[in-house]
C-alpha cells in the first residue's frame, strides 16, 4: 500500500541508517495507518553530485526527501500525525536539522494500485483482503509481518 520513496542529497546514508530509516517508517506506517507492515516499502535513491538545485542554484547542504504514496481514505489527522512522525524517524536517523528534511505524502484511490497481484483494499477492510489471496501469498505475506 504505501511506497516511501528516501532521497539523500549532499551526503550518505550508510547501511545501518537505512536499515533504521527502513524499520521507523514502516513502524510509523502500522501505528498511524493500522496497515500491516508488509504493505509498506522504502525505496532508497541518492542524488548524483551536482544535481540538486533549489531556486536555479545548486544546493550543497545535506538533504533527505521522503515521497510517501499511500491509499486515500484516511483523515486529516491521521495524515497529520503520519507526516509528523515521519519526519521525526528522518531526523532521529539521519542526524540532519528538520530544516533539511522534506516529507511529502500523495493520496492514491486504493482502486487504482495492485500489490501482489491484487487491487487493493479500501482503508479498514484489509483482513477481507487478505482472506481472498491464495494460500501460498497468504503465508508469504504472514512471514513477512513477523
Amino acid at each position: 500500500m504505501p511506497t516511501y520513496t528516501v532521497t539523500n542529497s549532499n551526503f550518505n546514508l550508510s547501511s545501518k541508517q537505512q536499515q533504521k530509516l527502513a524499520e521507523g517508517i514502516t513502524k510509523v506506517h502500522n501505528v498511524v495507518t493500522g496497515a500491516n507492515t508488509y504493505f509498506a516499502q522504502v525505496i532508497f535513491n541518492k542524488t548524483k553530485k551536482n544535481n540538486h538545485f533549489m531556486g536555479g542554484k545548486k544546493v550543497k547542504e545535506p538533504s533527505l526527501f521522503l515521497l510517501g504514496q499511500i491509499r486515500a481514505g484516511r483523515s486529516k489527522e491521521v495524515k497529520d500525525k503520519l507526516i509528523a512522525d515521519l519526519k521525526n524517524v528522518l531526523v532521529k536517523n539521519s542526524k540532519l536539522d528538520e530544516t533539511q528534511v522534506w516529507v511529502y505524502i500523495n493520496d492514491l484511490p486504493p482502486s487504482q494500485m495492485i500489490e501482489y497481484g491484487a487491487v487493493l483494499p479500501e482503508s479498514g477492510k484489509e483482513k477481507q483482503w487478505f482472506m481472498n489471496l491464495p494460500i501460498k501469498l497468504k503465508k508469504k505475506l504472514a512471514a513477512i509481518e513477523k
